[in-house]
């Protein structure tokens, strides 16, 4: 009778040098494909933690003199990082799902559409319009019905931009159609940050000068400049205004020594005053499109020319009107 082995003692075929590295391989990318999604998720984290500071005190004692509205807008910032890592890790590692494409769109909704609106809320310090007859005042229905506004053209922008991400005339991606989410994000965390600076700056300034009359009107202006540039970074994201792609189109490819010493440049000189270049930057780039549009309907200058439709083939055309093609007219399908 002979001796039969146990399933889990029978020897395994040993594998080849090729089958081992294939493993190995697949292992890897298991592991890789991981870490897109962790980047999507550390996005929606840095959008909750930009509401959480944003909800604390005003006086509450942060580390690096900073306050919770400085906090919130700095983990925007995280945010768009971690947005801008999670697809090119995807597509490095070959692990690019609807599932991610769903997820990040989430993601950006949080931290990208309510916590900007939420954090310019705390900043006028909206109270409760509508609802309490103590503090039911103009203003603050107004601040908080462009807050939804904000909310609501965010989340059409984004939904707007995984219909159109497949069409031919995207497929460049050296543009934008309408302000991308996380720059209209970016251009209200970095002027809260400016606010941020300034004003303490300034309460420093009035402890040593006591006697200086502190107008109310200043207040006031800020509360509207920042409803203001809520409202049209809102606009601006469900418009079709074309804005351009700067990593796509200026750092993609091989580039010369000369241009990333110029780039690392430009960065060492937005340190000097950060606060303020941040917010430059990005209220530039807010701008540009409209000037550019507006330069165009002064000079005449001609727009980029639409994706135009296929042209119809000679099967859909009438009966009446097919002609027989010249010998030098180019095929229907070459013009297509």
């Amino acid at each position: 009778m002979g001796y039969r082995l146990q399933p889990h003692l029978q020897l395994r075929p040993r594998l080849t040098r090729e089958q081992r590295r294939a493993r190995r391989q697949l292992a890897t990318r298991r592991t890789l494909s991981v870490l897109p999604t962790l980047c999507t998720l550390g996005n929606l984290l840095c959008g909750f933690m930009a509401v959480f500071f944003a909800s604390r005190p005003i006086d509450m004692k942060l580390p690096f003199h900073g306050s919770p509205l400085s906090f919130a807008a700095i983990f925007i910032f995280v945010g768009m990082l971690f947005d801008a890592l999670d697809g090119r890790i995807a597509r490095l590692t070959r692990s690019v799902s609807d599932l991610g494409e769903q997820l990040d769109s989430m993601a950006d909704m949080v931290t990208f559409g309510v916590a900007p609106a939420f954090i310019v809320v705390q900043l006028i310090g909206v109270q409760g319009p509508f609802v309490l007859d103590s503090t039911d005042h103009w203003f603050d229905r107004t601040v908080l019905v462009i807050a939804a506004l904000y909310v609501c053209c965010a989340a059409l922008r984004l939904a707007r931009f995984n219909v159109e991400i497949d069409l031919p005339s995207e497929k460049d991606h050296t543009s934008f159609k309408g302000l991308p989410s996380p720059a209209a994000a970016g251009t209200i965390a970095s002027l809260v940050l400016v606010h941020q600076h300034l004003a303490a700056a300034f309460v420093a300034w009035l402890d040593t000068h006591p006697d200086v009359f502190r107008a109310p009107w200043g207040m006031w202006g800020v509360s509207i400049g920042m409803v203001a540039v809520m409202a049209l970074v809102a606009f601006a994201m469900v418009s079709r205004l074309r804005y351009v792609h700067f990593v796509n189109r200026f750092m993609r490819g091989r580039r010369p020594a000369s241009y990333i010493a110029k780039a690392v440049a430009g960065l060492l000189i937005l340190t000097i005053r950060p606060q303020e270049s941040i917010a430059a930057v990005f209220v530039i780039y807010a701008l540009s499109a409209p000037l550019v549009y507006l330069w165009q309907g002064i000079t005449g200058s001609a727009a980029p020319a639409p994706a135009t439709e296929p042209a119809p083939t000679a099967s859909a055309a009438p009966a009446s009107s097919a002609k027989p093609a010249s010998p030098q007219a180019p095929p229907v399908q070459a013009m297509q």
